[in-house]
């Protein structure tokens, strides 16, 4: 096998993903324009590219999102990735983003850190991950609503199925996973007296923050009338409220109202007004 081309430091980082659709590329973004940080998206032979060590290095990939870093490594999965740049880019807790080693642009500086602040640090930036990894798991009960026979088929080809699914997301998966983000914010300690109840970790925004947003942003698209419906009920305030949160913020807000921001289309997030609708209360 021929060796791996050696890659270059670069100023900033590239996405690698699909064109045109947030899609999980979205997490990675939101990150990084929430933070300020300088980064390009490539796009041309996606897929030869991330499976070619050859090219992009070893290891090589299954699927994007992957994010070549300033080093010149790459890096894939969503989750990995958020991981990784969350201290980077101040989105992993006042004290998780204490283990960030690196200016933006990928250059070494020193931090010394007390053995009780490394353990408190990596402790809050696994409860980041955590909560990351469990909205990625709704956004997948989600496509699979559309999708529930296999992704390989179009949308028209498991209707039936795709009908069945939704009825019992709607009425039961939705209320079930709301339930659960509005029960990590209702008991978050360090907004448990004056602060809104709008953070999931501590007191600043952080990846699952910005996930559980663009999760939430997602499902408005896709099941308006059954969202709405939620939403009016003020069961699940505290989570309606993150999101109008998240959208305001800066270097969000910026971005929302750019054309940087993807549109809804035929991604994870589809809106099919057949599987959307209101549930009888109980």
């Amino acid at each position: 096998m021929s060796r791996p081309e050696k890659k270059q430091r670069t100023e900033h980082y590239v996405l690698y993903y699909w064109p045109g659709i947030p899609g999980r590329g979205e997490y990675v973004r939101l990150a990084l324009e929430y933070a300020g940080v300088p980064y390009t998206e490539h796009h041309a032979d996606l897929m030869p590219t991330l499976w070619d060590a050859a090219k992009i290095g070893a290891p090589p990939h299954f699927a994007p999102p992957a994010l070549q870093l300033p080093s010149g490594r790459v890096v894939s999965q969503t989750g990995a990735i958020l991981h990784l740049i969350a201290p980077r880019c101040a989105l992993a807790g006042a004290h998780g983003s204490q283990l960030n080693t690196l200016t933006a642009d990928g250059r070494a500086k020193i931090k010394d850190l007390s053995d009780a602040e490394l353990e408190r640090g990596e402790e809050e930036r696994a409860s980041v991950t955590q909560l990351v990894l469990s909205a990625l798991d709704w956004q997948t009960e989600a496509h699979d609503v559309h999708h529930p026979v296999a992704s390989a088929l179009y949308y028209e080809e498991q209707q039936a199925e795709a009908a069945r699914a939704a009825a019992l997301y709607r009425k039961d998966r939705l209320p079930r996973w709301l339930s659960h983000f509005e029960n990590v914010l209702a008991t978050n300690p360090e907004t448990a007296k004056d602060a809104p109840k709008v953070y999931l970790v501590g007191r600043q925004t952080t990846t699952a923050d910005l996930v559980l947003f663009q999760v939430l942003d997602g499902h408005l698209f896709a099941f308006p009338r059954r969202m709405a419906q939620l939403k009016e009920g003020g069961e699940y305030a505290n989570v309606f409220a993150l999101h109008e949160r998240v959208k305001g913020e800066k270097g969000i807000k910026e971005y929302l109202a750019s054309d940087r921001r993807r549109k809804y289309s035929n991604g994870i997030f589809r809106h099919y007004e057949e599987l959307d609708g209101e549930e009888e209360s109980k």
